[in-house]
């Protein structure tokens, strides 16, 4: 039988609908309006919002597990961020070894293709050292053509996304690889120029990996990638929105600039939905101290930010106290990074789609999940 979801606001791709509701078939949406329901489905809860599913596209772990660390512990880390709304979420791999990588990427190839991962999110080895935020320094290189056709056949469709730096040997040619095999390339944890980067961007590049954090700061005279980025019409803009990896004002502005284009990313490590203590991001220890996650210099003392221990719900809210609205926070972090990874089935409400829904309270709490028709149970 029909089930009828209600809300008090419904989002859905281009509006929102005051008193609204969706009618779920089976694992889609048949219906979504406002005012009287259609009659013949079974009346299921109503909330404050009613939001399309989470689509995390740059997720490294959470719940205490890691996405590097095999199938079982990714399926830890894909629970607890699903239990706080994120219906469909990308693993991402932070920089190893081409061999470990290899065996990364087969290990979570078939959760994927069990459709209980989005894809695989290369972030490395080819990154900048200058730039290189929590990755070990000593892993990061030229990519080799040979490593990446390696790679990219390992994963197969799995492999959704790969991170690099387009000043480095070789990076335009691998970008234009991944591309003509179907995966979206990004630039980020990189020292180019910006003519280097529209070089990328012209290559094929489409997203911008967390757009400010680990890469060359804007300057006048030479404004880098982050304005090669973020004027470009055909890029997409991660920000990670925590409290911590940005200020207001920047979210505030990355959010008007970027516009459609904006995505939120929770870039969250291990310790997502977790304890506060001691962690590894790959090979790095990261100590997190009242839910911030720095990794620890060889003093013993906190060093450099290491992913964030996020989830999207609370980026939301985030977002919408520095002074995003609601609807704009939310087509971030959904309909704006399912379309980044050209995604059709997901990211909005509306019908025929896959009826992945997060009910929220009157405190943008999540208070419901449905993902492909079903309710998560508490």
């Amino acid at each position: 039988m029909p089930l009828l979801v209600r809300g008090d606001r419904v989002l859905t791709l281009d509006r929102e609908l005051a008193d609204g509701w969706v009618v779920v078939q089976d694992d889609r949406v048949a219906e979504v309006g406002t005012g009287r329901a259609p009659a013949g489905a079974a009346e299921g809860p109503r909330f404050a919002v009613l939001a399309p599913g989470f689509v995390d596209i740059h997720n490294h772990g959470g719940g205490g597990a890691a996405f590097g660390d095999g199938p079982e512990a990714a399926k830890v880390a894909r629970e607890a961020h699903l239990r706080r709304g994120t219906t469909t979420v990308v693993a991402s791999l932070v920089t190893e070894s081409v061999e470990v990588l290899l065996e990364q990427v087969r290990s979570l190839r078939p959760l994927v293709g069990a459709g209980e991962l989005g894809g695989i999110h290369l972030e490395g080895p080819w990154l900048s050292e200058r730039w290189c935020g929590a990755h070990p320094p000593a892993l990061l290189t030229d990519p080799d053509p040979a490593d990446v056709a390696a790679l990219a056949d390992a994963a197969g469709d799995a492999l959704v996304m790969v991170t690099l730096a387009p000043e480095r040997d070789g990076a335009l040619e691998a970008t234009r690889l991944l591309v003509g095999r179907g995966v979206k390339v990004a630039v980020g944890h990189t020292d180019a120029t910006y003519e280097r980067t529209r070089a990328a961007v012209d290559a094929g590049a489409t997203v911008a990996t967390h757009l400010y954090n680990a890469a060359r700061p804007l300057h006048h005279r030479e404004p880098g990638p982050t304005l090669a980025l973020l004027t470009d019409e055909r890029v997409w803009v991660e920000s990670i929105v925590d409290g911590l990896h940005q200020h207001d004002a920047v979210v505030r502005d990355t959010a008007r600039r970027a516009g459609r284009r904006w995505v939120l990313v929770s870039d969250a490590m291990a310790a997502a939905l977790a304890d506060d203590g001691r962690y590894l991001l790959g090979r790095l220890e990261v100590q997190v101290l009242d839910g911030e996650a720095r990794l620890v210099g060889e003093d013993g003392r906190p060093g450099a930010i290491a992913g964030s221990t996020l989830s999207l719900d609370r980026a939301v809210r985030t977002a919408v106290a520095a002074g995003v609205p609601l609807v704009e926070a939310v087509h971030a972090a959904t309909a704006a990074p399912a379309a980044a990874m050209g995604w059709s089935d997901r990211g909005r409400v509306e019908p025929g789609l896959r009826a992945d829904l997060v009910g929220l309270d009157d405190g943008l709490q999540v208070a419901g999940v449905m993902r492909a028709g079903a309710w998560l149970e508490p």
